[in-house]
């Protein structure tokens, strides 16, 4: 399965958990979904320790994840989600303008996206397909906020991992681009190659880094210092 496949192939139902400690919320985004042909929802949770176990149990595809909830919060439960051996779902996570210490530690923790809690109906639809079939939702609001988090994380350049020299020059590359938010197509037009071409030199870069998705590809390429805000591209 290519990165950008969805899970199962092009025509399986993406299973979605629902996760939200407000019940009005929560049935609002499940009763949305449910309506959307190839989405269903398996089932719904009000906090991270209940989302895990109906995680484990119904086994979905996406998981629509609030940070802020009582007890375990949605980066705890995202971790345990994502750190069973057998864990093969992607995490959406629900964020506002007022949580941004939040974005970077929920990134590490292994979601593949953010979402704006006040998104539009089509916006969360959308954003649920798109972390399906493997790929990040990173909105420029929310990058933004991740790069200022690097930029107040980071005072020294770190060491580049052992892992970056495995990587081609073009690959390289395509792994800045990634991490400045652009898609397939946009790295096709800027570096003037096909669709299909990136699609291979995303793929070839998330196996040698051992990389999940681009949200993974995004920490990485910030932590090694292979982007640094405000300077572009570093040479690993």
């Amino acid at each position: 399965m290519t990165p950008s496949e969805p899970p199962g192939g092009p025509d399986r139902t993406i299973r979605v958990l629902v996760v939200d400690d407000q019940t009005i919320v929560r049935a609002g985004f499940a009763a949305l979904l449910n309506a959307q042909p190839g989405i269903t929802v398996v089932g719904e949770a009000g906090d991270g320790r209940e989302a895990v176990a109906l995680a484990a149990q119904t086994r979905p595809d996406v998981v629509v994840m609030d940070i802020r909830m009582p007890g375990m919060d949605g980066i705890e439960a995202t971790r345990r989600m994502l750190d069973r051996p057998d864990a093969d779902l992607k995490v959406l996570v629900l964020t506002t303008f007022d949580v941004d210490e939040y974005v970077y530690d929920a990134l590490r923790a292994g979601a593949s996206g953010f979402l704006l809690k006040d998104a539009t109906a089509d916006e969360l639809v959308s954003a649920v397909r798109v972390v399906a079939r493997g790929d990040a939702l990173l909105a420029p609001q929310v990058t933004g906020r991740l790069i200022r988090e690097f930029t107040r994380q980071r005072r020294t350049r770190p060491q580049p991992p052992a892992e970056l020299a495995t990587l081609t020059a073009r690959e390289t590359e395509v792994l800045v681009l990634i991490a400045g938010g652009l898609s397939n197509a946009e790295i096709a037009r800027r570096l003037v190659l096909s669709e299909h071409t990136v699609k291979t030199h995303v793929a070839r870069v998330f196996t040698k880094l051992g990389l999940r998705d681009r949200a993974q590809a995004v920490v990485l390429a910030y932590e090694s210092g292979l982007v640094v805000p405000g300077e572009g591209a570093q040479t690993p």
